[in-house]
């Protein structure tokens, strides 16, 4: 009597021990590149604005860099792109572009396309995007990409981004990608009414920090967020 009760409670136990090997043995898909690269490197430094974190995982980073980069894709830092260009780190896109407070409704303009990432992120987020890029071949390549991509509603500008764009202007957000000497007065007459312009400033060899210039009711409020380096910022820098 005691073996068979003993088989027969044993039973159960048996089975609870082939499910947990059997789970074991089961192996976790790997994380995509790109969310491996926003869980580490931009949400645990603080930026929360869960539709940025969410777009940055949907736009493969590597796609916009030369073949013989792509290796350097996922790295946390910047990327050269040529022509003296870089594509910046995850994290300072990530923050830039939580800084901008950018809604489905808006129309951005960024300066400095570089060969499209960022643009691309934008369009996840944006109604209307508009990118500028003053080194011609950078341009074309970047439009030709962002087409490739899916992102062909993306609308691309070769020229130079000190006078922004006039023609289309209000923009709820500007976003620079390159650091001036100062902020271009171009572009803060181009903001809407409570939009932001995002960008970093100060000399080549200097320092340089990133900085928020919001246009409000009666004029600008600017702040200072945290030391940055960007290549500097060429065109037509008089005033």
């Amino acid at each position: 009597m005691f073996g068979a009760m003993g088989s027969w409670l044993g039973l159960p136990f048996l089975l609870h021990l082939l499910s947990t090997a059997c789970a074991q043995d089961v192996i976790a898909p790997p994380e995509p590149p790109a969310a491996r690269m926003v869980r580490t490197q931009v949400a645990r430094r603080d930026v929360r604005d869960a539709r940025v974190l969410q777009a940055m995982r949907e736009v493969p980073r590597d796609r916009f860099m030369p073949v013989s980069v792509r290796h350097l894709a996922w790295q946390d830092g910047p990327v050269p792109i040529g022509h003296g260009q870089t594509i910046s780190q995850p994290y300072i896109v990530g923050l830039m572009l939580e800084l901008l407070e950018v809604e489905p409704t808006d129309r951005v303009l960024e300066v400095g396309t570089g060969l499209g990432y960022q643009a691309a992120v934008l369009s996840r987020l944006a109604r209307e995007v508009w990118t500028m890029e003053i080194v011609v071949p950078l341009c074309e390549e970047a439009r030709a990409t962002l087409a490739r991509e899916g992102f062909g509603h993306v609308r691309v500008v070769c020229g130079d981004g000190w006078a922004g764009l006039p023609d289309q202007a209000p923009f709820d957000g500007i976003v620079v990608a390159a650091a001036p000497d100062r902020v271009p007065p171009a572009l803060k007459a181009q903001l809407a009414v409570g939009g932001r312009l995002v960008l970093p400033v100060g000399p080549v060899h200097g320092p340089q920090e990133l900085r928020v210039v919001r246009r409000t009711s009666t004029g600008f409020e600017e702040r200072s967020v945290l030391p940055v380096a960007f290549v500097p910022m060429t065109g037509g820098s008089k005033p």
